[in-house]
């Protein structure tokens, strides 16, 4: 009987709010040992993390894992500038979209693949004017409401 291994996703809940996403891509993640155990154990966080590249290479700055309780010396920097995987390609492509003003490369969600291996889910984004969200807040009442109506009626037969 194989075990089941808990689904570990820590979401940019920020992101949703304040971007409109307009494309994504996945990418490796380059960690030490203890980042990945404080993954797993679902101690991270992407809030005001962006990514930026240099050199032809694709970073992550400010992601937060937290340092691993057991670890001793060999913990890591909980804020440091993390490298992504991403193929030569895409990461041109991407170079060339974020010249365009306005639009930049923002981490959505961090998590484990079925591999075992920590994966960073990146989006293209623009950013909303402050009507934008009050909109997408008014549709995600909407739909809630709507829902909540339906719950009722079907609950009614």
């Amino acid at each position: 009987m194989a075990l089941t291994q808990k689904k570990i996703e820590i979401k940019n809940k920020r992101a949703e709010h304040d971007y409109f996403v307009l494309d994504t891509y996945n990418a490796g993640i380059v960690l030490c040992g203890t980042e990945i155990k404080s993954i797993r154990a679902g101690k991270a966080g992407l809030t005001d993390s962006f990514c930026y590249i240099r050199d032809g290479e694709i970073w992550v700055k400010n992601v937060y894992i937290a340092e691993y309780f057991y670890g001793s010396f060999y913990n890591h920097e909980a804020r440091r500038d993390r490298k992504l995987l991403l193929n030569r390609r895409e990461i041109r492509r991407l170079a060339q979209e974020t010249k365009n003003p306005g639009l930049s490369i923002v981490p959505l969600l961090l998590y484990i693949d079925e591999n075992n291996r920590a994966k960073l889910k990146i989006g293209l984004v623009r950013g909303k004017k402050e009507y934008d969200k009050r909109q997408t807040l008014k549709e995600k009442e909407d739909k809630r409401m709507m829902a909540e109506k339906f719950k009722a009626i079907n609950m009614r037969r």
